[in-house]
């Protein structure tokens, strides 16, 4: 450590060379850890020894004070620790709890991945979702099913939900609670605003990266589509972009969470029109046959919730 070599040499300059060096050494005696420290090594440790090592001491002492003080230490987030190997003390520095929870939290957020969706969703827990009505305790009894019944890389189809309800009652709440709790076990989701991202797959012409951004989207091992129905449907988007989606996923048995303000029966009715006005029955009837293989259906009532 050349910065405390480089402190300790200028307290040794001058002519009090050997004042300053004893102050020092009662100094760092005399703090309690390192005290502690020498008494616990006493039958491994002499005179020779511990002054040989009165720079790690020195450094240990500083660089603790400053954890105890809630500053920076030589490596931020980690305390240090003295530590005897043969006729050396080192310090070793290991994180501190606070580190180990702000890396647990950074590791959560890592395995929800958004696309548009605001940040309160992605902030929405199981334990923060409101049960006063039967549809909602169904609701919720049925998120829970899946967290409990949920194993990675089983074969077999896992169904997702298919939350519907009116506005504000806590359709998208209820996804990033689900993807919260995934987390939390090691699994990671993918939450899409489905309107936005519509959008952007329209956008996406141009610059030729619609199939990247489809293939994500149909690959990601758990999927959940926000808003499905208030997107502005084209019939390309619907059988091209969503149609593909849920058709790899249907293949794949790879789960499907969706919210709407539609139920399945009505959503059927909305994708049935093109954007030309012509009925084209049997390619919504192909979506909603994929849509029901994928996920069950789930009423969520109640008051708006936003106001």
């Amino acid at each position: 450590m050349d910065k405390i070599e480089r402190t300790l040499g200028q307290l040794f300059q001058g002519r009090d060379f050997e004042k300053q060096y004893e102050a020092l050494k009662q100094q760092v005696f005399a703090y309690e850890p390192v005290k502690a420290f020498l008494q616990e090594n006493q039958s491994d440790l002499n005179e020779q020894i511990v002054n040989q090592n009165l720079s790690k001491l020195y450094e240990f002492m500083t660089e603790h004070q400053k954890y105890q003080d809630k500053q920076d230490t030589l490596m931020p987030g980690y305390a240090p620790r003295l530590s005897l190997d043969g006729e050396y003390i080192t310090v070793t520095y290991y994180p501190t709890e606070e580190k180990i929870q702000a890396d647990r939290q950074r590791a959560i957020e890592k395995r929800i991945r958004s696309l548009y969706m605001p940040k309160q969703i992605m902030e929405a827990t199981l334990d923060d979702f409101t049960i006063d009505n039967e549809s909602r305790s169904a609701a919720f009894l049925s998120a829970g099913e899946f967290l409990s019944t949920y194993q990675q890389g089983a074969t077999g189809m896992q169904k997702g939900l298919y939350i519907h309800g009116s506005f504000g009652t806590g359709k998208s709440f209820l996804l990033g609670a689900i993807a919260k709790d995934l987390a939390l076990k090691g699994v990671s989701s993918t939450l899409v605003y489905l309107p936005e991202f519509m959008r952007e797959i329209k956008q996406s012409i141009a610059d030729n990266s619609v199939g990247e951004k489809i293939q994500f989207a149909k690959e990601t091992d758990i999927l959940m589509l926000d808003d499905i129905g208030a997107e502005s449907m084209t019939t390309w988007t619907r059988d091209e972009v969503l149609g593909a989606i849920l058709q790899f996923r249907m293949q794949e048995e790879l789960p499907t969470f969706f919210s709407s303000n539609y139920s399945m029966e009505q959503l059927e009715t909305h994708l049935m029109f093109s954007n030309n006005g012509n009925e084209e029955r049997m390619k919504a009837r192909r979506i909603m046959e994929r849509i029901r293989y994928l996920a069950t259906e789930v009423e969520l009532d109640g008051r708006n919730r936003r106001y």
